[in-house]
């Protein structure tokens, strides 16, 4: 028997689903390491639990991995889903000596500076940076790149405590608010223009065994800029040879920063040009609902495709690619509570057939800050067109009200 550390702080939805798939694989014995345990449905996949006060803190990891190595005789790996937790679990890995990805290799795609030098050296385009400690700091910056620019944290994820700095009378004001040092940077980047996408693998032993696509309409930072936007994102039927670049662009990221075994999930523009380049690439599965997406999309299971490959090293694919998926994410304008929700019923009269999952708000809860919103309806259709088309309708068609 196997035993698999899944940490897991909270018991998220998304983060249960891919608890199960890896305690469904053969001979494991999958034990939560948590800092609120979870009950009923969400605490089937564990055999067991370990509880810390600070999951993301590598030396209460390390301390409470001892505990189960004492107790099972052994730890075959240590795994988690959420990006901030990527760095302590490959210390913690590294401790222990058990395979995966090791520190240095996990915080270079964790930080955000060094990932894009790492780039930038191996030739790949990506968006123009500087860390910044001060105002003429980034005064400087603007000077180079000109307006806008992005200040965001080096070690940030799912564009969290991101802006998009459009003036000097924008940027004092952030300045002032943040107070960037030499202890605590702030990472400035050049404001990428084009289309935005993101690509998607698992690589097994150094080689990608699977990739996908995902068009966002429109980007996440403009739907963080305006929490009431709806907005959608869709995966085509078919990787299409104007594809091909990108994917390939994808491949030589992976390579440069030197990931083994895992997921990943990179950001790429396509310029009004051409042109492309990256925006930031995380080794971690992408959230948003991408991955259940891939499986609507292949007729497969993509929690358990990326649980064999961590823990067996191994790709049971390849995958046939048979439906475009999109997803419409649910939001509205206003805050406080979901008071009413209306269209619900036009919507599926005009596109439910497509539906293959939804969410949809409840009366009564609370608002958000997640870019998710209160609700989603996955749809897809062996045409892409027509599932574009769907999504456009739902955004469209419901409406959320908050009192």
């Amino acid at each position: 028997m196997r035993t698999v550390v899944f940490v897991v702080p909270y018991p998220a939805e998304t983060s249960i689903r891919f608890a199960r798939a890896f305690a469904e694989l053969k001979a494991v014995r999958l034990i939560g390491l948590v800092q609120k345990e979870p009950t009923g449905a969400a605490a089937k996949p564990f055999a067991n639990f370990v509880k810390v006060a600070d999951a993301f803190d590598s030396a209460q990891l390390i301390a409470a991995c001892e505990k189960v190595k004492k107790r099972y005789g052994g730890i075959h790996q240590i795994v988690g889903v959420l990006e901030p937790l990527q760095v302590p679990l490959a210390e913690a890995r590294a401790h222990f000596k058990i395979p995966g990805t090791d520190p240095r290799t996990a915080d270079l795609f964790r930080d955000k500076a060094r990932m894009k030098d790492a780039l930038r050296a191996a030739g790949l385009p990506c968006a123009r940076h500087q860390l910044i400690t001060s105002l003429a700091d980034a005064i400087h910056f603007v000077q180079q790149v000109g307006f806008p620019i992005v200040l965001k944290p080096p070690a940030g994820a799912g564009t969290k405590a991101t802006w998009r700095i459009k003036s000097l009378e924008e940027l004092q004001g952030v300045i002032q608010a943040i107070h960037p040092s030499a202890a605590n940077p702030t990472l400035a980047e050049e404001f990428l223009k084009g289309r935005e996408y993101c690509f998607d693998t698992i690589t097994v032993k150094g080689k990608v065994q699977f990739e996908n696509v995902t068009r966002y309409f429109p980007g996440p930072l403009e739907v963080i800029e305006n929490p009431w936007m709806q907005w959608a994102c869709v995966q085509p039927q078919a990787l299409t040879p104007d594809l091909d670049d990108a994917r390939e662009l994808g491949r030589k990221a992976i390579k440069a920063l030197g990931l083994k075994t895992g997921f990943t999930h990179m950001e790429w523009f396509r310029r009004d040009d051409g042109s492309l380049a990256i925006g930031e690439i995380a080794a971690r599965p992408p959230g948003a609902n991408f991955v259940e997406m891939m499986g609507f999309g292949h007729e497969t299971d993509m929690y358990r495709a990326w649980a064999r490959a961590i823990v067996d090293e191994a790709f049971d694919g390849p995958f046939q690619r048979q439906y475009a998926v999109g997803c419409a994410y649910l939001r509205g304008m206003g805050r406080g509570r979901v008071q009413r929700v209306t269209g619900v019923r036009e919507a599926n009269a005009k596109v439910g057939k497509l539906a293959v999952k939804s969410k949809l708000p409840k009366l009564g809860q609370p608002k958000t800050d997640h870019y998710e919103g209160e609700g989603y309806v996955i749809v897809r259709h062996p045409d892409t067109e027509v599932v574009k088309q769907a999504v456009k309708t739902i955004i469209e068609t419901i409406r959320i009200e908050y009192a």
